[in-house]
Order: structure tokens, then sequence, then C-alpha cells
């Protein structure tokens, strides 16, 4: 009995350490949900007021604000670089800590630097490129901190539900607060984005606990160069990057259908973040849809039917002429959407061998990033070299899209049979 007795509180810690319930676990989970979802109401509200400010305020074309959004977000195409230097070199002897806070410190200031220079384009691009690789760093430190908080208490699924219902949450937001500030000058915008990140700054430097002792770590660097290598030379993983790259290169009207709204159907800025709202809503309500389809569907019939579905619901827009068509569509295309990058998503963490998850899985994102950037850009290009036709985009993304179709049979057999266990 005294032995009982003696073992059972290292039984009870033991248990306690390892649930989900525990205190460690919920102040994690608490600290994690709120840079996720403060940073990016952050970028949410800056979205907007800066798309204005490029088209209004300097009057750039389609094709140079696509050019500006590409060569800005360059540093999140190379995203697998900043979490090897965060896995491997620590910063004043911290591993994550000190990443974190300094990079949250300096995107504040970046921000708020930003908003008074002159509008002057190539100096808004370089100053916006640099101040971007402190967002670049923030998202690799913080999904570094999620990724070792799901594998110490097994709850990897829900902290990556968790991140992508933060994305939502705070576009919604984010989009509805931006299009109102549209009105404003700029730094009124950018404040409150850096007030996003200054306040997590004493929530991270309190609870973001670390042993200040980490040293270089050599040999995870020469493993490193070994994964590369491997991955490369991976069947699976490269022809999910050919069937990513072909999804998302078709060319794109991101930036053409903002000036579609703005120029041809004179659509207000706040309205554009109620449309911001209604489809950040519909996105939510895709990505519960999908947890449904990938356990009763393989992932070859998944990813078939989002193409064809993607493809088809692109030409919808052809019936977007006033505000009142703009919110069905903008809601079909929300739900729909989210449908047809969903399996993109989940073909790449299918794709990545075991023992390179993290590294694996940030290539396959670059690659999305990438395509997505250049498609944007073409698409915009396009849509300048048509005298502002957005029709001629319609067709031409839907016909485009379908030529994803042709990398499936590229596939492994074993990837496409896949279904999420029930």
């Amino acid at each position: 009995m005294e032995d009982n007795k003696q073992l059972s509180p290292d039984t009870e810690d033991e248990g306690e350490q390892a649930s989900p319930q525990s205190l460690e676990f919920r102040n994690m989970w608490l600290i994690l949900g709120l840079g996720w979802i403060s940073t990016n109401v952050g970028y949410s509200v800056m979205a907007l007021p800066l798309k204005f400010m490029l088209k209004d305020g300097m009057h750039i074309s389609a094709a140079m604000m696509s050019q500006f959004m590409f060569i800005g977000h360059s540093t999140n195409y190379i995203k697998p670089v900043a979490g090897i230097l965060i896995d491997y070199i620590p910063l004043f002897g911290y591993r994550r800590r000190s990443y974190l806070l300094l990079n949250l410190c300096l995107c504040a200031i970046g921000y708020l630097f930003f908003s008074f220079l002159p509008h002057k384009f190539y100096l808004l691009l370089a100053t916006y490129t640099i101040m971007y690789m402190t967002v670049v760093f923030i998202s690799a430190t913080l999904g570094g901190v999620m990724v070792e908080t799901g594998a110490k208490f097994r709850t990897a699924g829900r902290l990556t539900a968790q991140r992508i219902g933060s994305f939502r949450v705070a576009a919604i937001v984010g989009e509805l607060s931006g299009g109102f500030l549209v009105k404003f000058p700029l730094y009124f915008a950018t404040s409150i984005t850096a007030l996003c990140h200054i306040i997590l700054i004493p929530l991270y430097y309190k609870n973001l606990k670390e042993e200040r002792s980490a040293k270089i770590n050599r040999e995870g660097l020469r493993n490193v160069k070994q994964q590369f290598v491997a991955l490369f030379h991976n069947r699976s993983l490269m022809s999910a990057a050919v069937m990513i790259f072909l999804i998302a290169i078709a060319p794109g009207f991101g930036t053409p259908l903002f000036y579609y709204q703005t120029n041809t159907l004179h659509i207000p800025p706040t309205y554009l973040g109620v449309l911001g709202v209604i489809a950040g809503t519909a996105g939510v309500a895709g990505a519960w849809f999908y947890t449904r389809f990938c356990r009763r569907f393989s992932i070859r019939a998944i990813l078939f039917w989002s193409i064809v579905q993607h493809s088809i619901g692109t030409l919808l827009y052809l019936f977007y002429h006033d505000k009142s068509s703009a919110t069905w569509i903008t809601a079909i295309e929300g739900l729909t959407g989210i449908l047809a990058t969903l399996p993109v998503y989940d073909l790449g963490a299918r794709a990545t061998p075991k023992g390179s998850e993290a590294l694996g899985y940030s290539i396959m994102m670059s690659v999305w990033n990438l395509s997505s950037g250049l498609s944007d850009w073409i698409g915009s290009k396009l849509f300048d070299i048509l005298h502002q036709s957005f029709t001629p985009l319609i067709y031409l993304n839907s016909a485009t899209t379908l030529l994803a179709l042709i990398a499936i049979p590229l596939l492994p057999k074993a990837l496409l049979i896949q279904k999420d266990a029930h």
C-alpha cells in the first residue's frame, strides 16, 4: 500500500502532463491562438488600404500591383530557409524565443515606417520586401512552436485546426475593418497592424519559456542537406509538386478582380470588406465539409472533382455584374474555392516522406505560394494587355485549370488511393 501511495502522485502527474487538458497545454493553446489571430488580423487590416493606396494614390496598373505583391512576398516562397535557421541556429542563446520577440518588434516598426514613406514605387517595394521578411520569421517560429507542442501533447490535429480557424476569423475581422479604414490615411491601418504585433511581445516574453543554453546544431544542419537531396529524388513528392504547380499557375484574376470591382462596378471599399467576411465565412463551411469528404473518398476522386468543380465554378464570374451578383458569387466561390484548395494541401501532406515532414511540407507550400504569385502576375499582365477586359480571363482561367488533370496519372497509385481514417 505504501508503494502504491508513493507511486500514485507520480502517475497522476505524468497523466496530467500528457493530457491535452493539462494547464501547460491550455496555456500553449491560448498563446498560439492569440498569436495567429492577432498577427493575421493585422495583415488583413492592411490589405485593402494598401491596395487602394497603390491603385488610387499612385495610379499604378493591375500588373504593377501584382508585381508589387509578388516581389514583396518573395521571402514567403523560401520559407524553409527561415525554418532551418530557427531550428538549428539559436539567436542570443534561444531557439525560438528571441526570433519571435525580435521579429514582432521589427515588424511593428516596419509597418509604421512604411506608411510615412514617399509614394515612390521602388522605394515602397524595397521597404515592403525587407519588412515582409519579419512576417515570414514570425510565421515560421509560431509554426515551430505549434509542431513541438502538438508532438509533446499528441494534439497536432487540434492545433492545426486552430491555426486554419484563426486565419479565417482574422480575415473576417480584418477585411471588414480594412474596408472602413480605406477612407483614412494609411498610417491608421499600419498603426493597428503594428499594435497587433506589439501587444504580443509581453505575452511571449512572459509565457514562452526556453532555457538560454541552445547551441548551433551542426549535425542537424548536415541532416537538412541530406533531406533536401532525398526529397528531390522522391517521386511522390515531385509528382505532387507538379500537380500543385499546374493547379496554381492558371492565369489568376485576384488583382484584376479588384480593379474590375472598383473601376467598372464601382463597389465601395466598405462593401469589399463585407465581401471578404462572406468569403471567409463560406471558407469555414467549406473546411468543415472537407473533413467529411476526405474520410469517404480517395485523394484521386477528390482531386478530380475539385479541379473540375473549380473550373466550372470560375465561369460564375461571367455573371459578376453588380453588388447583388458579387454577393452570391463570392459566397459560392468562398465555399468551392476552399474545397479546391484543401486537396492541394492534403496532397502535399500525404506526399511528404516520413522523417522530413516539416521540410517537405514547407517545400510543397512554397511551390503553391510561388505558383499563385506568378498566376496573379500573369493574369494581371493579360488584364492590362486586354484593356482591362475581365471576361477573357475568366474563360482562360477555367480552361487552363483543367490542364492539371493530366498530372493525376503521374501520381503514385499508393498515394491516390489514400483516405483519412474514420
